[in-house]
C-alpha cells in the first residue's frame, strides 16, 4: 500500500485498536495514547498513520477499545466536570440528574470526524463547548425546559457534533462562546 494513499476510517480505527491493545497493556502511557489517537483521527494519508504504531505489536481490529465508540458521563445530584485532553467517543451519552453536568470539547480528542452526543438531563443543567471550527448539527428536543445552540455552523473542515435526546424539566446549553465554569 503507498504512503501517500488516502486514508479510510477503516485505517484510522485499525491503528486506535493497536493504540487501546498498547494502552491496556502498559505499552503507553495515558498522554502518549491521547497524543497518538489524536494524530490517528486527523491523519490524512496511510503514510501519516504508519510511525503512530511502528514500535508496538500488532493487534487485530476486533480487539478495538470500547471507550472509543460509546461512553456515559454523568451527574447526580452534583456537579461533573469534563475539561482539558481527554478522550471522547464517537457516541457518548451524556445524562445529568439533578445536578450540573459541564463538557468542553475543544481540547479533546475526537474520535473520527463525526460525534453523537446523547443529551438526556432531567432537572438538570448541561453545558457543552465545542471546538470553534466544529458543525453542530441539532436534533433532540424539550419537555419544559430549555434548549439553546448556539454559535454558527463552524468551517468546513471541522468535526461534526451531533446533538440529540430530550432535555427534560432542564436546561441545555451548546456553545463555542465563554463557558460560565462556576455555574453562578
Amino acid at each position: 500500500m503507498s504512503d501517500d494513499l488516502r486514508a479510510s476510517d477503516e485505517d484510522r480505527d485499525r491503528v486506535a485498536a493497536v493504540l487501546g491493545e498498547a494502552l491496556a497493556t502498559g505499552r503507553l502511557t495515558s498522554l502518549e495514547h491521547a497524543d497518538r489517537l489524536d494524530a490517528t483521527y486527523n491523519a490524512k494519508t496511510t503514510g501519516e498513520l504508519v510511525p503512530l504504531t511502528r514500535d508496538l505489536p500488532d493487534v487485530k481490529a476486533t480487539h478495538a477499545p470500547q471507550e472509543v465508540e460509546r461512553q456515559t458521563i454523568q451527574a447526580t445530584f452534583g456537579k461533573t466536570l469534563r475539561k482539558g485532553r481527554w478522550v471522547a467517543s464517537r457516541h457518548t451519552r451524556l445524562a445529568p440528574r439533578f445536578g450540573a453536568l459541564i463538557v468542553d470539547l475543544t481540547e479533546a480528542v475526537l474520535p473520527g470526524r463525526e460525534i453523537t452526543l446523547e443529551c438526556e438531563p432531567a432537572f438538570s443543567k448541561l453545558i457543552i463547548r465545542v471546538p470553534d471550527n466544529a458543525q453542530i448539527i441539532d436534533e433532540g428536543s424539550t419537555v419544559f425546559g430549555k434548549r439553546n445552540v448556539s454559535g454558527g455552523t463552524g468551517t468546513g473542515n471541522g468535526p461534526v457534533i451531533r446533538v440529540t435526546g430530550r432535555a427534560s424539566f432542564s436546561k441545555l446549553i451548546v456553545s463555542r462562546g465563554v463557558t460560565d465554569w462556576n455555574l453562578r
